[in-house]
């Protein structure tokens, strides 16, 4: 079977976007309407994710090129793949959300992939359930500023003390 220039390229580009690729959700979007597939990437666009269908023996080929094992049985019929090349989370994020939202049945969670590592749909379901990173990026900053503030609350209780002592001692010399 003579392989096309055309292919070839389509293979490379996918290659690139696979190695470059955070997070990314392999779906069956087979039984979604054209409505609801449009407003489904309308929201992944808005989140900075890229939503495309390859052909399966093509994806088969670039995720071997891009040494990513493991993908070949979830890339049985129709398969379109959410990747974003910043966030691992959100394409999986904004997937379930659109399940819930909609109550869909139609629109099937195959499998994803983080940082190279090919997960399961229970897999990207927890993904999914973690909070956003900029939350993420709250609690740690609010776990390394924990301990400081409550350094300053010490430093500041000693001073405190020390104020109350003068204090005590200032009545003390002047009932005296």
């Amino acid at each position: 079977m003579a392989i096309t220039k055309e292919k070839q390229q389509s293979v490379a580009d996918l290659k690139e976007k696979l190695v470059a690729t955070k997070g990314a959700v392999l779906t069956n979007y087979r039984g979604l309407t054209v409505a609801q597939d449009t407003k489904l990437r309308r929201k992944l666009r808005e989140a900075g994710v890229e939503y495309r269908v390859f052909k399966n023996t093509l994806t088969r080929i670039a995720a071997k090129e891009a040494g990513i094992e493991g993908l070949d049985p979830y890339l049985e019929g129709p398969t379109a793949i959410a990747m974003s090349s910043t966030d691992p989370v959100a394409p999986a994020k904004v997937i379930s959300d659109f399940v819930k939202e909609n109550k869909l049945q139609t629109l099937e969670v195959k499998a994803g992939l983080v940082e190279g590592k090919v997960i399961d749909a229970n897999g990207v379901k927890s993904l999914s359930n973690l909070p956003a990173r900029e939350v993420l990026i709250a609690q740690v900053l609010a776990g390394m500023q924990a301990p400081i503030a409550g350094f300053v609350n010490v430093l500041s209780g000693t001073m405190r003390n020390l104020v109350y002592a003068l204090d005590a001692v200032r009545q003390q010399k002047e009932s005296a």
